[in-house]
């Protein structure tokens, strides 16, 4: 028994001894702080957030820099923000961004704000489940920003202050944290200051033409009831004003084109025929500020979209039947869908659209460049 108890000591102070080795061998996990000030407007419905990539003020941090950091691209010249400007509520103002490549994109760039709600689906055609996967295609795809990814780390790893910031937030500098650190910044690009907001809250008051646009974009035409609307709400939910979370309901057909011409859209994703033509629906906060418009940046004003949903729909076979039914004369033979809104409605509709601006978003601090110096246009 004695000889059974002295191996089992042996045995016990090697295990320990291993133990201590491996502690010792990995440096301790960072300390990071919960995001401070970070607040999310409960009319936008719930969220979630990755546990293994919460907010902190560490990863967010390092996700600003390297938002802004040309490091990020082959040639060292290109940043995130080429394409995704603050004072353009993160789009660039073209119909097809130019990058690494000069060859133009095949869509138009999406705003970054409020991506923790609306279909978690990212892209156009929703083809990348989660931010963390998008954060880094951007960077890998040749005719954008054209960098290899361990080339990406090597870089990054010779840079003291991005030593300092990576093993403050995550511990060491790898693709997933690069990925975590972007998709934490991105998360919290929250918009939730424009007049429409102060509306809710009881603090202002709309004009006369923003009260009807509001109606009108809150309401479903319906005749028998001599109810005019504007039809938006049945794809852009009401607070937020982007697409439905729920599977795929946040993708639609909203008659851009016919059946000839209909792009894959989801069915790229899916597979499946009856997505063919559906894209993302975009959240409308700072739509203003977000033209052109449409996945291919098609209509340069806004006039121009509530043309289309007045006058230019066309039909296809999967054409969102919220649109179809959508008229405020009713329908009749030979019927082609329209809204059949008048000069003043439309007008109305895009004063309230006006509404949705956030001067806060597009100016606030701790959403800019971190290095202080303006990036060429």
């Amino acid at each position: 028994m004695k000889i059974k108890a002295i191996v089992a000591l042996i045995i016990s102070a090697a295990l320990s001894s291993v133990a201590m080795w491996l502690v010792s061998s990995y440096p301790p996990a960072p300390k990071v702080t919960v995001l401070d000030n970070f607040s999310a407007p409960f009319v936008f419905g719930k969220f979630t957030v990755p546990k293994e990539n919460p907010l902190t003020n560490e990863g967010v941090k390092l996700g600003r820099r390297l938002f802004y950091d040309p490091i990020l691209s082959g040639s060292n010249l290109i940043a995130c923000a080429h394409c995704h400007k603050q004072s353009r509520a993160f789009t660039d103002g073209l119909a097809h961004s130019l990058g690494e490549s000069a060859v133009p994109l095949p869509f138009n760039t999406p705003t970054l704000a409020n991506l923790m709600w609306g279909p978690q689906h990212f892209f156009w055609d929703g083809r990348v489940p989660s931010l963390e996967i998008q954060a880094l295609m951007p960077i890998t795809n040749p005719d954008e920003m054209n960098q290899g990814l361990d080339e990406l780390v090597a870089e990054l790893q010779q840079v003291e202050e991005y030593r300092q910031l990576f093993a403050s937030a995550y511990g060491e500098i790898s693709q997933e944290n690069i990925a975590k650190a972007l998709s934490a910044f991105q998360r919290s690009l929250v918009s939730a200051n424009s007049r429409y907001d102060q509306f809710l809250a009881g603090e202002i008051r709309l004009t006369d033409e923003e009260e009807l646009g509001r109606k009108l974009f809150m309401a479903h035409p319906d005749v028998k009831a001599s109810l005019r609307g504007g039809n938006c709400i049945d794809c852009h939910s009401q607070f937020l004003t982007g697409g439905f979370d729920t599977q795929y309901d946040g993708f639609s057909n909203n008659g851009l084109d016919s059946d000839e011409d209909l792009l894959p859209g989801l069915m790229a994703v899916t597979g499946k025929p009856e997505h063919r033509g559906l894209f993302k629906v975009p959240t409308l906060r700072n739509i203003a500020l977000t033209a052109p418009y449409m996945h291919d940046g098609r209509f340069k004003t806004l006039e121009e979209v509530l043309d289309h949903y007045n006058q230019g729909i066309k039909l296809s076979s999967t054409l969102s039947p919220l649109i179809i039914e959508a008229d405020n004369l009713g329908q009749i033979e030979q019927y082609e869908p329209s809204l059949n809104l008048s000069g003043r409605e439309k007008k109305a509709i895009i004063a309230f659209l006006h509404t949705l601006t956030d001067e806060q978003f597009i100016t606030d601090a701790k959403f800019s460049n971190p290095f202080k110096q303006e990036l060429k246009n």
